[in-house]
């Protein structure tokens, strides 16, 4: 299983946005690394300043947001419905907005924050909130998101 350091996910961001920013070839998960970063401007300069970025310490009780955190879920996010897990949890055109991706970045977040706080480890069941597909008018699919 692939389990790279901080530092190591750090360095992956920032060079992923840098042969986006040089537009080289990105390849792999660098495609989507880079996608994320650029619908987020407000992490362009700190991704621009890897030297900075991988060593930098971002602390809840500070009220900061660590934005490789962020960066992350949203990775851990598109690789889930890239290969439909939890089953079902999008619809079958994999398409999804920004609600049901601000519900599972929230969810997946809580669930970071309990277990570093010392809380069992988190069933896939439980991992994100159970989405239920239903025909909503004029025969488009609709969301409602269950929490579990």
């Amino acid at each position: 299983m692939f389990n790279p350091s901080r530092e190591q996910v750090r360095q992956f961001f920032c060079d992923a946005w840098k042969k986006h920013q040089e537009r080289r070839p990105l390849v792999g998960a660098e495609v989507t690394a880079a996608d994320i970063a650029a619908r987020h401007p407000e992490y362009h300069a700190l991704l621009a300043d890897s030297a900075g970025a991988v060593d930098r310490e971002w602390t809840p009780e500070g009220g900061q947001t660590n934005p490789f955190l962020h960066l992350s879920l949203h990775l851990a996010i598109h690789e889930q419905v890239s290969i439909d897990q939890p089953r079902a949890s999008v619809p079958p055109t994999r398409r999804y907005g920004r609600a049901w991706t601000r519900t599972m970045l929230n969810t997946s977040s809580s669930n970071v924050w309990a277990r570093q706080s010392g809380a069992p480890s988190v069933r896939a069941a439980r991992w994100m909130p159970t989405p239920i597909w239903k025909p909503s008018g004029g025969g488009s699919a609709g969301l409602d998101v269950g929490g579990s």
